[in-house]
């Protein structure tokens, strides 16, 4: 009998709300702002006062309340890894991607090498027309020959107190100075030789036969793929952050991939158009890396093992404060309670809680929207 009383002193409540709205609304317009606020106030006081009553019918008779309790889920706060990180692009490269030219100008007269083969450091890959160079190598070997002749019979003389000095000096310089000057062509011989200066495979190969090589004038391309890097560029806001040594997840969107590696450079300069500095990521060999490559890089700069997370749309900002919703026991029913928290790091949908909860906590995932501090929920 009291519980019904009771229940009607909130309907009568209710209707006196409505009577007294109904007034005010109809009643003179000039300061409406005035009869918000006074509409605001009434609200509050009602909604303070039904709150109260609900608790004492609960109390009495909890089937009545289950009732009008708002149905909400809820998630439980378990600790676990919580990784910072910022993300950026970068692009691939190799760490050895030559351009290779010729050392000497002249007609090419055969390219050994095609696009996408492998070759090894000192491999020739083009020949430059080199007849004249030997025509003058096969000349001076003659000549030296006969040279060395000479001074060994200058000298065996010599030896023997016989003949003058200037005749064995003059036969030694002649030996030497031919010796030199073979040096010098077969020098100019190998110039004419374009070798790969490297390990690797022929990207691009820029020369045909009868076409003119000319020293700076690219001839190949010559890369390793074995040993690839990523450059990339990072805000100044992490400057502090991002060390040597960080674990960076890299992400190639074309190829669908997914691998783990560590920063190898960090640079010292700021540029002044990007404000960011450049990093360098180390990368294995891989059949399917290519220079060029887009990549994305999420570098993690620091990790908490134990760190509480919440989804971010959970969070509400009420009078300046961040606040979330949990649920409590109050005697027999289920409340939900306002908790103020303080936010470490936000990324991607996910914030870390500093303070404010702790493990085990049932933070109300759906029906948070509108609560009120001590209301009835049922989960």
């Amino acid at each position: 009998m009291q519980t019904q009383h009771k229940m009607k002193s909130i309907s009568s409540l209710t209707i006196l709300s409505i009577i007294t709205t109904f007034l005010l609304l109809t009643g003179c317009g000039n300061d409406k702002a005035a009869k918000l606020e006074k509409l605001k106030s009434q609200q509050a006081a009602l909604s303070k006062e039904i709150t109260a009553l609900e608790k004492e019918l609960a109390a009495e008779n909890p089937q009545v309340i289950a009732v009008r309790s708002k149905e909400i889920s809820v998630i439980e706060l378990t600790p676990r890894k919580f990784d910072y990180f910022i993300q950026t692009q970068g692009m691939v490269e190799s760490k050895d991607n030559i351009l290779v030219s010729a050392k000497s100008m002249g007609s090419i007269s055969s390219v050994y090498v095609t696009e996408g083969q492998a070759v090894v450091k000192g491999q020739i890959l083009a020949q430059i027309e080199n007849a004249i160079t030997k025509l003058g190598i096969d000349e001076v070997k003659a000549s030296l020959e006969l040279a060395k002749t000479v001074y060994d019979r200058q000298k065996s003389l010599w030896d023997q107190k016989i003949g003058t000095e200037i005749q064995y000096l003059q036969a030694k310089n002649n030996k030497e100075s031919l010796e030199k000057r073979l040096a010098t062509l077969n020098e100019q011989l190998d110039m004419s030789r374009i070798k790969s200066p490297i390990n690797g495979t022929v990207d691009e190969v820029n020369i045909k036969i009868g076409e003119n090589a000319a020293p700076g004038a690219p001839a190949f391309r010559v890369i390793n793929t074995e040993e690839l890097k990523i450059k990339a560029k990072v805000s100044e806001a992490y400057v502090t952050s991002i060390k040597k040594g960080n674990i960076v997840q890299v992400n190639f969107p074309d190829l669908g991939k997914t691998i783990d590696a560590r920063v190898s450079f960090v640079g010292r300069n700021i540029d002044v158009l990007s404000r960011s500095f450049p990093i360098e990521v180390e990368l294995s060999g891989s059949p399917d890396l290519r220079p060029s490559m887009t990549a994305i890089l999420k570098i993690i700069f620091q990790s908490e093992p134990q760190a509480l997370l919440v989804p971010i749309n959970l969070v509400q900002e009420i009078n300046g404060q961040k606040v979330v919703y949990v649920v409590e026991t109050d005697g027999k029913q289920t409340v939900a309670r306002r908790k103020v928290i303080v936010l470490g790091g936000v990324y991607g949908n996910m914030a870390e809680v500093k303070v404010g909860l702790q493990s085990g906590d049932k933070v109300i995932s759906v029906g948070y929207q509108g609560l009120n501090d001590g209301e009835f929920v049922k989960i």
